[in-house]
């Protein structure tokens, strides 16, 4: 509750205490306790505090294989943990082996038809655009939105991230006439789902904006009332 209010510092001594607890009941060598190490981590790495993260979630992956074998859905998100933490580091060529190995083992646990597939590949498709690998990424894009399309529906939340994150590719390679339909496919899903104050809504209602900035003025005049045309100008910086 308070870490997904952003309240850090009081949510950091209730996982500790959480983590404590559970050592002294269950154990060193024990499924919540893995939990726990992978809390506090996540906890960590919202704040930043990637060096203090980056043990509790290589404890927390070696406690899961040692108690769940190597091949366990679970090992599969504590790999998924690890490359994100990596990720946000600029860690790529250490993330992608680690989120490369948690597809493979979705995949083969799960079946090619599972949510947690399409996270993954929506994972590594991020990888590969931080990296500039437009050409990889597109194709595990687009089989991630397939994929959320079929199990969870047209209008599922998950579609509305799939379709952003699609449009945003796109329009990092200033391919702006395929992004534009997508921004607005996913900003009509995520106002039905999520309503038009949701921090997702804006997100992906603000990537539009940035996308339509990028526009020259004589084809935004066309488009748009003068009032929208002045809002998307670039401000000139203070002084």
């Amino acid at each position: 509750m308070y870490e997904s209010q952003g309240r850090y510092t009081e949510a950091e001594p209730l996982y500790l205490q959480a983590l404590d607890l559970y050592k002294r009941l269950l154990g060193d060598n024990h499924p919540d306790v893995a939990t726990s190490l992978n809390n506090l981590a996540a906890l960590y790495r919202s704040q930043g505090r990637y060096t203090e993260a980056e043990p509790l979630y290589l404890e927390a992956l070696d406690l899961t294989k040692r108690l769940l074998g190597d091949n366990h859905p679970d090992v599969a998100a504590s790999l998924n943990n690890l490359a994100a933490l990596y990720c946000y580091q600029g860690r790529y060529t250490e993330a992608e082996p680690l989120y490369l190995e948690a597809l493979d083992l979705r995949k083969r646990l799960l079946g090619d038809n599972h949510p947690h597939v399409a996270t993954s590949l929506n994972n590594l498709a991020a990888l590969y655009e931080s990296q500039g690998r437009y050409t990889e990424a597109e194709p595990l894009y687009r089989e991630a939105l397939d994929l959320r399309k079929r199990l969870l529906g047209d209008n599922h939340p998950d579609v509305a991230t799939s379709l952003n994150n699609l449009a945003y590719l796109y329009e990092s390679q200033g391919r702006y006439t395929e992004a534009e339909p997508l921004y607005l496919e996913a900003i009509n899903i995520a106002i039905q789902a999520l309503g038009e104050n949701h921090p997702h809504t804006q997100t992906v209602y603000q990537n539009y904006l940035e996308m339509l900035s990028q526009l020259p003025e004589a084809e935004l005049r066309q488009r748009f009332p003068d009032e929208v045309v002045e809002m998307l100008k670039p401000k000139p910086p203070h002084p």
